[in-house]
C-alpha cells in the first residue's frame, strides 16, 4: 500500500530546513506534527470512476525563506478530485518581483503536468 500525506508537506518542508541546528520551536512543531499524524492515521485518498478530470493549481510566495530570501513554489494536481501530485519547495534562484515568482511556479507546474 502506498500512502500520501499532502496535508503535511508544507510543515515537513519548513521544519526540515533546520535539521542541522533545530531550536525549541522546531522540536515543538515536530511534536505537534507527530500528534497530528497519530490523530489522522486513518485518512485515505480515494479515486472515483466518474469525472476523471485533471486539474492543477500553482502558487508562489516572494521571499518566503527569511534566511536566503528564496521563494517557495507550490502546486497540486488532482484527478477526479483526488490529489495525485504536489510540491512545496524553495525555488533555485531569487526572484525580485511577484510576477517573476508566479511565472517560475507555473513553469514548474507545467513540467509536472507534461
Amino acid at each position: 500500500m502506498v500512502c500520501t500525506r499532502p496535508d503535511i508537506a508544507t510543515i515537513v518542508g519548513v521544519v526540515s530546513r533546520f535539521m542541522s541546528n533545530p531550536g525549541r520551536k522546531h522540536w515543538e512543531a515536530v511534536k505537534w506534527l507527530l500528534h497530528y499524524l497519530k490523530g489522522t492515521s486513518k485518512i485515505a485518498l480515494c479515486f472515483s470512476k466518474n469525472d476523471v478530470i485533471l486539474e492543477g493549481y500553482s502558487d508562489a510566495d516572494l521571499g518566503g525563506c527569511l534566511d536566503t530570501r528564496k521563494n517557495t513554489t507550490r502546486f497540486v494536481f488532482t484527478v477526479g478530485g483526488t490529489l495525485v501530485s504536489w510540491i512545496s519547495q524553495l525555488q533555485k534562484s531569487v526572484a525580485f518581483s511577484t510576477i517573476e515568482v508566479e511565472y517560475m511556479a507555473i513553469l514548474e507546474a507545467g513540467k509536472e503536468m507534461i
